[in-house]
C-alpha cells in the first residue's frame, strides 16, 4: 500500500485551512454581537442610523467583513487565483474605506458623540476611529506590499481588520446589558492576535515576524492613543474639525 508524505509545507499550511476561517468567524460573531440591535437585526438599510455617511460606513464595514470570510474559504479550498482575483476588489474595498470611515468618525464628533459610561467628551474619543482607521490602512497596505507571500499576507489582513472591531467590542454593554470597562474591551480586542501569534506557535514552532510586528504596532496606538487625546493640541485639532 502507497503512504502518502505531507511535504514540510504542506504540513504548515495545513492547520492554516482551519485556523483562519475560524478566525474569520470568530469576527463575523463579534460583529454581530456589537451591532445586532442597532443594525443588523434592525433591518440594515431600515436601521435607525443618525446620518446616511454612518449607512454607507455600516454597509461598507460589512462588505469587508464579508469579502475578507469569502477570501478565506477560497484559500482553504485551493481556489488560489479566484483569490487573486477577488483579492482586487478587496483592496480597492479597503481604499474606499479610509475616507469614508473619516466621514462617518466626522459625523459622530460633530453630533458630540462619545461612549456611555467611558468618561470621555466627544474631543478626545474622536482619536479613536481617527486611529482605528490608520491601524487599518497601514496594515492593509503593508499586507498588499507582501501579497506574493502569503503566510504574510493573511496574518496582516487579520490583524489589519481587528481596529475595525473597535466600535463593535465598544458597543458590547449596550447589546449585553453590562456595565462599560474600556480595559475589558481592550482585553478583548487583544485576543485577536494574540490568538495568531498562540497560532504561530503551534503551527510554525515560532512567532511570525509580521505577527508580532503588527501585534506591537496595535498595542503602541492603543495604549498611547487616549493620553495623546488629552493633550492640548489634540484638543485643538479635533475642536477645529467639529466646527
Amino acid at each position: 500500500m502507497a503512504t502518502a508524505v505531507m511535504t514540510p509545507r504542506k504540513a504548515k499550511t495545513q492547520p492554516d485551512r482551519v485556523f483562519f476561517p475560524l478566525i474569520c468567524l470568530t469576527i463575523l460573531v463579534t460583529v454581530w454581537l456589537g451591532f445586532s440591535k442597532t443594525y443588523y437585526a434592525a433591518g440594515m438599510v431600515k436601521a435607525h442610523l443618525p446620518a446616511p455617511i454612518i449607512h454607507v460606513h455600516a454597509a461598507i464595514m460589512t462588505l469587508w467583513l464579508l469579502t475578507l470570510t469569502v477570501q478565506t474559504s477560497l484559500v482553504s479550498v485551493r481556489k488560489v487565483k479566484l483569490h487573486m482575483t477577488v483579492g482586487l476588489w478587496g483592496f480597492a474595498l479597503a481604499a474606499s474605506m479610509i475616507p469614508i470611515g473619516t466621514l462617518a468618525a466626522i459625523n459622530s464628533l460633530r453630533r458630540d458623540l462619545s461612549p456611555p459610561g467611558s468618561g470621555l467628551s466627544s474631543l478626545t474619543f474622536f482619536v479613536v476611529p481617527v486611529t482605528g482607521l490608520l491601524l487599518f490602512g497601514t496594515l492593509a497596505a503593508w499586507s498588499y506590499s507582501v501579497r506574493r507571500k502569503p503566510d504574510q499576507h493573511k496574518r496582516l489582513i487579520i490583524l489589519a481588520t481587528v481596529p475595525l472591531l473597535d466600535a463593535a467590542v465598544g458597543r458590547f454593554p449596550q447589546t449585553l446589558g453590562i456595565a462599560s470597562n474600556p480595559m475589558v474591551q481592550l482585553l478583548l480586542l487583544c485576543i485577536f492576535p494574540a490568538a495568531l501569534m498562540v497560532h504561530d506557535l503551534i503551527s510554525r514552532r515560532k512567532i511570525q515576524r509580521v505577527s508580532w510586528v503588527g501585534t506591537l504596532i496595535l498595542l503602541v496606538v492603543w495604549l498611547t492613543r487616549i493620553p495623546l487625546a488629552q493633550t492640548a493640541a489634540w484638543q485643538a485639532f479635533a475642536r477645529m474639525v467639529h466646527g
